[in-house]
């Protein structure tokens, strides 16, 4: 549905995205990922048209956005980081004429009115003129117009920015629904959890470069070194005798986060990459006796797998 081919964008010196090669299948809801300058916005500008590539180029559902930009928007409901809007207008205006240039007309522009106005939740502030919005419903209503012509792909970048908690649990929902629909949908953030939560693939971006593309146990077995294990014990069982008996076993790198509580000692265990820890760690803890709590693998977090992904980038900084 969308690929692109070594996508660069120099602006001056500067090169914001560099050689970037990705696909996105129909249907796919994909979360964009990176730190703040990393090339997402600018990535997502090209896909759509707003921006013309330095080289490389992209093509969205067999399309060339260089040499066809009108096909292809036709097919994309965007929403930029910069807010699009006519602040003069009232919202339900404002929705208006957005369909009306997506050459919608009749009683299908007051479906789609309707769908938006719902879905985005602009009831209480459909008469209103958008300039005397809070930032929250000035994002809800830029989501409308990416969204009134029914598009097949959705481009959402910071989709979430400015809402409160309850709002952003209804976008989660909103891009679920869609995602239902067979909608295709790139969805850019800084925000780890939005990521976690409505997306099915992760990409991750760095200073222009695609550093990661996969599941999120892909990601983790690129980034992570090894497996890690979590061994709960009772402090009862001397800390020295534990840290030398785990350290001794075959395929262990090392024993590290050693924490107490409520007379519990927790162990953080690091295996070597492609080892299966908890089989020889459980023989070990029923060899020695120890009064034990808990054995399990502890999957390493996005914000952790994050962090080492784009960390080799960044240590000139």
């Amino acid at each position: 549905m969308i690929e692109t081919q070594n996508l660069t964008m120099h602006y001056g010196a500067v090169t914001a995205v560099d050689n970037a090669s990705f696909k996105v299948n129909q249907g796919e809801v994909i979360g964009l990922l990176g730190p703040n300058g990393a090339g997402k916005s600018t990535t997502l500008k090209i896909i759509t048209t707003y921006l013309y590539p330095s080289a490389g180029t992209a093509h969205v559902a067999g399309k060339d956005v260089r040499h066809d930009p009108l096909s292809v928007r036709k097919m994309i409901g965007y929403l930029p980081e910069q807010l699009p809007l006519y602040t003069e207008m009232e919202v339900g205006e404002y929705l208006d004429f957005v369909g009306k240039a997506r050459a919608i007309h009749g009683s299908k522009l007051a479906e789609r009115v309707a769908w938006v106005k719902e879905k985005c939740g602009l009831k209480p502030v459909y008469r209103k003129i958008i300039r005397e919005l809070s930032k929250g419903y000035r994002q809800r209503t830029a989501l409308a117009q990416a969204l009134i012509h029914d598009p097949e792909i959705v481009i959402l970048d910071e989709p979430t920015s400015g809402l409160d908690p309850h709002q952003i649990l209804e976008i989660r929902g909103l891009i679920a629904e869609l995602a239902k629909q067979n909608k295709t949908i790139i969805f850019s953030t800084h925000i780890l959890q939005e990521v976690q939560a409505v997306t099915s693939r992760i990409i991750v971006i760095n200073r222009g470069k695609i550093v990661a593309d996969g599941k999120l146990d892909e990601l983790e077995h690129k980034a992570m070194s090894g497996t890690r294990c979590e061994i709960v014990l009772s402090s009862e069982v001397k800390e020295s005798e534990v840290r030398e008996a785990l350290s001794k076993v075959a395929d262990v790198d090392k024993v590290t986060n050693v924490a107490a509580h409520d007379g519990q000692i927790t162990y953080t265990v690091l295996g070597k990459t492609g080892a299966q820890l908890q089989r020889p760690l459980a023989e070990l803890i029923t060899q020695k006796g120890w009064a034990f709590f808990e054995l399990k693998r502890k999957p390493y977090s996005l914000e952790e797998i994050f962090l080492r992904l784009t960390e080799p980038e960044r240590k000139d900084k």
